[in-house]
């Protein structure tokens, strides 16, 4: 495993950018003016907020984009003192190459303290004509009024499934990965939405050089076989709790996965279910409480068996 894939096929340009085109239509008109205001990119994880912010760089800058352009990952450089030093040192400099002005890209920027971000706003203003800044983040909620109103806002939508599969399917082709159909849907399923988490998925079941299937692409991306986890449901619903036991056991021993996950899987799970409407609803309601309770940091093995326990009872009242 000489390179990684999600670094390996990033798009270079907007064109390349997948499934974000009402986003890459207006940064085009950005890059052809070769000018852009301060930028705000909001959106769920690996949908192309930083892929954007590099596209972006390098139509405005060219080949020598590198010098006009700073990445900070404010989940590591957040506070006041980044602010003070690093980013204004580089905001006060001027641009190379003639460029008219320089990009600050400051990724996960909800990770900003308050107090660095109440600083950043003045500094954003000061040197505005000859720095501009890129702001992704994944809760927009997260950023103090005063910048976002100093931004351009981006909002990102998870991709789509065609479009992640078609961006696998140009990997696999790429890389001579043998795939099955159904894994590749796997990947997909297991991605919701998330190119990153699709790309890198492939990429450590593709590692063994073997054929990849659908068991390969759920026990190399944590997460149980959605049919296992509606059997040992409706296992509980038919009123055999120690099968349905047993059936976690077999789902936590397999695929390694801890109470939190299980729970995830469980919730998502219940839409494929043949029950009403208002049972649904119960289970729902009881699911919530059953995470809360391991969250707090109670027993994961006995809250997950107290559920199933539940959904016995539910089952019980049908029949």
């Amino acid at each position: 495993m000489n390179e990684i894939w999600t670094e390996k096929y990033r798009p270079k340009t907007l064109d390349e950018v997948v499934g974000q085109k009402h986003v890459t239509e207006r940064l085009k008109a950005y890059v052809a003016a070769r000018n852009m205001s301060h930028l705000m990119f909001t959106g769920p994880a690996g949908t192309g907020k930083t892929t954007c912010a590099l596209a972006v760089a390098r139509g405005m800058f060219g080949d020598n984009w590198r010098g006009n352009f700073i990445e900070l990952n404010a989940s590591d450089e957040r506070g006041i003192d980044v602010v003070r030093g690093k980013i204004k040192e580089f905001a006060r400099t001027a641009p190379l190459e003639g460029a008219e002005f320089k990009i600050i890209f400051m990724d996960e920027a909800d990770a900003l303290t308050n107090d660095a971000q109440a600083a950043l706003r003045r500094t954003m203003e000061k040197y505005s004509r000859i720095c501009r800044f890129i702001f992704s983040c994944n809760y927009a909620s997260k950023i103090i009024d005063p910048i976002q109103s100093r931004c351009a806002v981006f909002r990102f939508q998870p991709l789509s499934k065609e479009d992640v599969t078609a961006f696998l399917q140009k990997i696999v082709a790429a890389e001579h990965v043998k795939i099955e159909d159904d894994a590749l849907e796997g990947l997909v399923h297991v991605a919701r939405g998330d190119m990153r988490r699709a790309v890198n998925g492939l990429q450590v079941a593709a590692s063994t050089g073997e054929t990849v299937t659908l068991d390969t692409v759920y026990q190399t991306t944590g997460m149980a076989n959605p049919e296992a986890v509606r059997a040992m449901l409706e296992t509980a619903l038919g009123g055999d709790f120690v099968g349905a036991r047993n059936k976690l056991d077999e789902i936590m021993i397999t695929f390694g996965l801890s109470g939190q996950d299980i729970i995830r899987q469980v919730h998502s799970a219940y839409y494929s279910l043949s029950i009403t409407d208002s049972e649904k609803v119960r289970l729902m309601d009881k699911t919530g409480e059953i995470e809360f309770r391991i969250v707090e940091g109670s027993n994961e093995r006995i809250q997950l068996e107290a559920l199933l326990a539940y959904l016995v009872m539910v089952g019980g009242n049908k029949r």
